[in-house]
């Protein structure tokens, strides 16, 4: 990732499916942070991260082990070792010394709102500076076949592990792209720092990178009141 501190005009080149220039979209980096940074990269990618953990590791105390509590054989006189119950952390079957008990909250993490949007827009930011967003007039695709999306990705470049950003109603497209090697898909709306950095390159249509820049992708209030009723 280039470091980089004042950030002027990106002309972001405009594709057809081909992989031939159509046309040029210019953005303002003030409206993806102004400048690159690193440590808020940092800290959402693991966030995102750590939040994963399913956190369900459990072992078992020496009180959570079923068995007899009585004392093996005698103390003295047998010419063994000294012995408790068969329970006991240094016996194969026994407990476990300061067993594992956490819950899953245990490792969560939280930012911000005004970070973590931040975040998703300086990852974009740092894509555009590295030339690794192809921007497509439109994905939208007649029928889901894996073939057309593989020679598709093939004309615009993609030659690493890639994101393709979708609106939700483009079904088609989703499902071409779902049984390619390195390729997976996300709904514009749910762009987020840890899936761009984890991708070397992010494709997506001109209309959704624009109504992700400005905002227009993201359900209103009055939207997701609509939704649950």
């Amino acid at each position: 990732m280039t470091e980089v501190e004042n950030i002027s005009k990106i002309d972001l080149p405009i594709l057809d499916k081909s992989g031939k220039q159509v046309d040029t979209l210019q953005i303002d980096p003030a409206a993806l942070g102004g400048s690159i940074r690193f440590d808020l990269l940092k800290q959402a990618y693991v966030t995102t991260h750590t939040n994963q953990r399913q956190g369900s590791a459990r072992t078992k105390s020496r009180g959570m082990v079923v068995g007899s509590t009585r004392k093996l054989y005698r103390q003295k006189g047998t010419g063994n070792a000294r012995a408790g119950a068969a329970r006991t952390v240094v016996r194969k079957g026994g407990g476990v010394a300061f067993a594992k008990t956490r819950t899953r909250d245990a490792f969560r993490s939280k930012m911000t709102k005004k970070m973590r949007r931040l975040a998703n827009r300086n990852a974009l930011l740092a894509k555009l500076v590295d030339g690794e967003v192809k921007c497509i007039v439109d994905i939208e695709m007649d029928a889901p076949k894996t073939r057309d999306m593989v020679a598709f990705l093939g004309a615009i470049g993609i030659d690493r592990t890639c994101l393709v950003a979708l609106d939700p109603a483009n079904r088609h497209a989703a499902l071409s792209a779902r049984n390619v090697e390195n390729v997976d898909t996300i709904r514009v709306a749910q762009l987020n720092a840890f899936e761009l950095l984890n991708h070397r390159y992010l494709v997506i249509g001109r209309a959704s990178l624009e109504s992700f820049i400005d905002g227009s992708c993201f359900p209103t209030t009055e939207d997701a009141t609509k939704e649950v009723a």
